[in-house]
């Protein structure tokens, strides 16, 4: 089974014949990630295009897979989750165990990201919980119980210091 290239990358990559996005590309990306709701009116209006065409950009990004989604970013004490903790698990490295235990990890809601790392530890995660009590009972009937789980240790979070904007888009290369 052979994976296909997102098209925008099968341009950067040599595949197709041109490359990169241009300058309005960009300050789209750049726009929508500051306020996804934008009217397509007003996104038009801010990169210097009309109405179509700046539809059609968007749907293109859409499509090529640059643009992946679109979301509300929810405060995690407005619905309970105000307790989050960066934990680092070490997992037996074989295929098959990693492979189980990363596809067990989508089942648990309450790891809302996880990373597999180079080296040690060789995953990390963030979870949001409601309180120590719930946490403690993730650790204990969930995290320490996955097939091949070796350590977990836990880093509460004290305050949360920078949020999340999305990516950097720089208009200066362009």
């Amino acid at each position: 089974m052979s994976t296909r290239l997102p098209i925008w990358a099968e341009k950067c990559f040599g595949v197709a014949d041109d490359c990169a996005m241009d300058r309005i590309d960009l300050h789209i990306l750049r726009e929508l990630q500051q306020d996804g709701r934008l009217s397509n009116q007003e996104l038009a209006q801010r990169v210097g295009l009309s109405p179509s065409p700046c539809l059609r950009r968007v749907r293109q990004l859409e499509q090529d897979g640059v643009i992946r989604g679109y979301r509300a970013v929810i405060d995690p004490e407005a619905v309970g989750r105000g307790f989050e903790v960066l934990v680092s698990v070490e997992v037996k490295r074989d295929r098959e165990t990693v492979e189980a235990f990363e596809e067990a990890l989508q089942s648990i809601p309450d790891v809302i990201e996880a990373y597999r790392l180079f080296g040690s530890p060789g995953c990390l995660l963030r979870i949001a919980v409601a309180d120590l009590s719930a946490y403690e009972r993730l650790w204990i009937e969930q995290l320490t119980a996955l097939a091949g789980v070796t350590e977990v240790n836990s880093q509460i979070i004290m305050k949360r210091i920078k949020e999340p904007k999305g990516m950097p888009v720089d208009l200066r290369d362009a």
